[in-house]
C-alpha cells in the first residue's frame, strides 16, 4: 500500500511508520515538528520507502498523489503542549481530520484516526468501554484536547455515513516507549526523568488515582490491525493492567535505583481518577491484546532516556 501518516515524526507516528515500512508498505509522511522530533524519523533518512513533507495538516494539504490509506496521528498530546497551544490543539482535531479525510475520499482510501481515552473524561464507569460516552467538562483547560478528540471521531463517522469512507477509530490509552520527549509532561517520562536526574517523582493530589500503561509496540500492533479491518466505531488500545500513582513511582524507584524521593502536589483541574480500557472488543474483532510485560517496557525506555541524557 501507499499510506499517507500525518504525525509521522512524532512518538507513536514514527513507530508506525517503522511497522509500515517493515511489512512492504511506502510511507508519505507529514509533520510541522511542532511536537514532533527529526530525531525520531532520522534513521528512515535514507529509507527509499519513506517521503517526509514538512507541512501543516490544518491547512491546504499539498499534493501528493493517491494512496491506500489516510492515518491521522498529528496531535498535540501532551498536557504541557495541548495547554499552552489550546486553539492549535483544537485545529489539529477539526481542520487537519477535515483536510485528511477528504484526501481519503479523493483516493478512495481508508481513513484511521487515532482517538484518546481522555474521550471518557474523568469516567463514571469503569473499566471504560467504547459505548460508555464519558464525562468531559466541555469548558475546562483539558478540553481543547478532550474536545478535539471527540469532534474529530465523529467528522470521522460523518464521513463514513456520508461518503460510504472506509473508516477506524482508535481511543488510545497511556501509551509509553522509546521516542518519547523527556519533557513531554506525561507520568512515565516525568518520572523517569527526575529519577535519572535524582530529583524528587512529582505525584499529583495523594497517588491514589489510577492508569494502566501500555508499550508502543504493542500499541502501533493494535493500530495496525485495525487499519486492516472492517471495524468501523471506535476501539479501545491500551493495557488493562492497572495501577496507582505511587505504585508506579515505587516500580520506577525500584527500575532506576533511585534515591528520588516522592513530594506530592495539587491535582490539576479534570484531571481523571481512574483510567483503564476494556479491551474485549480489541480481543473479538482484531484478536489483539497487550504482550510486553511493564518491566521489560520500562526497561527499554529508560535506556532511551539514558541515551538522551547521556554526554555528547
Amino acid at each position: 500500500m501507499r499510506v499517507l501518516l500525518s504525525g509521522a515524526a512524532g512518538f507513536i507516528g514514527s513507530h508506525m511508520a517503522d511497522r509500515l515500512i517493515a511489512e512492504g508498505h511506502d510511507v508519505v509522511g507529514l509533520d510541522n515538528f511542532k511536537t514532533g522530533n527529526r530525531r525520531n524519523i532520522s534513521h528512515l533518512a535514507n529509507e527509499p520507502r519513506f517521503f517526509l513533507e514538512e507541512c501543516d495538516v490544518t491547512r491546504t494539504l499539498p499534493t501528493l498523489g493517491r494512496f491506500h490509506a489516510v492515518l491521522h496521528f498529528a496531535s498535540l498530546a501532551s498536557p504541557k503542549d495541548y495547554l499552552a497551544n489550546p486553539i492549535a490543539t483544537l485545529d489539529t482535531g477539526s481542520l487537519a481530520t477535515r483536510n485528511l479525510l477528504e484526501a481519503a475520499r479523493e483516493s478512495d482510501a481508508t481513513f484511521l484516526v487515532t482517538s484518546t481515552s481522555e474521550c471518557y473524561g474523568d469516567p463514571l464507569e469503569h473499566p471504560q468501554v467504547e459505548t460508555y460516552w464519558g464525562n468531559v467538562n466541555p469548558i475546562g483547560l483539558r478540553s481543547c484536547y478532550d474536545e478535539s478528540k471527540r469532534f474529530a471521531e465523529a467528522s470521522t463517522m460523518a464521513w463514513h455515513r456520508v461518503y460510504g469512507l472506509r473508516t477506524n477509530i482508535a481511543r488510545i490509552f497511556n501509551t509509553y516507549g522509546p521516542r518519547m520527549a523527556l519533557n513531554d509532561g506525561r507520568v512515565v517520562p516525568a518520572f523517569l526523568d527526575q529519577a535519572l536526574r535524582g530529583e524528587p517523582l512529582t505525584i499529583f493530589g495523594d497517588g491514589s488515582q489510577t492508569r494502566s500503561f501500555c508499550y508502543v509496540s504493542d500499541l502501533v500492533d493494535g493500530l495496525f490491525r485495525l487499519m486492516l479491518s472492517d471495524e468501523r466505531e471506535p476501539v479501545n488500545l491500551g493495557n488493562p493492567n492497572e495501577m496507582t500513582m505511587v505504585e508506579f513511582a515505587e516500580r520506577i524507584q525500584r527500575l532506576t535505583g533511585t534515591k528520588s524521593r516522592m513530594v506530592f502536589r495539587d491535582l490539576p483541574a479534570d484531571d481523571p481518577k481512574r483510567r483503564r480500557p476494556d479491551i474485549s472488543k480489541a480481543k473479538r474483532v482484531l484478536g489483539w491484546e497487550p504482550k510486553v510485560e511493564l518491566e521489560e517496557g520500562l526497561k527499554h525506555t529508560v535506556e532511551y532516556f539514558q541515551s538522551m541524557l547521556a554526554p555528547a
